[in-house]
């Protein structure tokens, strides 16, 4: 029997990234522009370098991350799922007792309206605490 994978495993499974046309118009992405399909990990580590007590935008990762790999946009269905699988990789490593200051801090880009928010296994308050603690409105 395949045991399921932790979330920390999946952050490190991905397939290498890719920057290719995009094949269909969708979250302000047009059909044919340059976009970049990030891994899980490269999602962590741009979230790791938000500086504390700094917030940013889905919209605005998005945009970084493709400029930094020469696209012109960031696909938005898998920034959504690895947006999830860094969130709960963040709060498996925080409930084992990893440090705050070591796990990604999610809460600079997630809040408690994001979609994605919605979609994890933990109590959003989690995300609400960590961005009072850094003095980061609520959107």
């Amino acid at each position: 029997m395949k045991l399921k994978k932790t979330w920390e495993q999946k952050l490190d499974s991905c397939r290498p990234h890719e920057v290719k046309p995009a094949p269909i118009s969708i979250a302000g992405m047009k059909a044919g522009e340059i976009m970049l399909v990030p891994t899980a990990r490269m999602v962590d580590d741009f979230i790791r370098a938000i500086p504390p007590n700094t917030s940013m935008d889905i919209k605005a990762v998005r945009a970084a991350l493709a400029r930094q790999h020469g696209a012109k946009v960031t696909c938005p269905i898998t920034m959504g799922f690895h947006l999830r699988t860094v969130a709960e990789a963040a709060y498996e490593a925080h409930a084992r007792g990893v440090p705050l200051a070591k796990v990604t801090p999610i809460w600079r880009v997630l809040d408690e309206y994001a979609s994605t928010t919605k979609k994890l296994s933990f109590d959003p308050a989690f995300i609400v605490k960590q961005r009072a603690r850094e003095g980061l409105d609520a959107k």
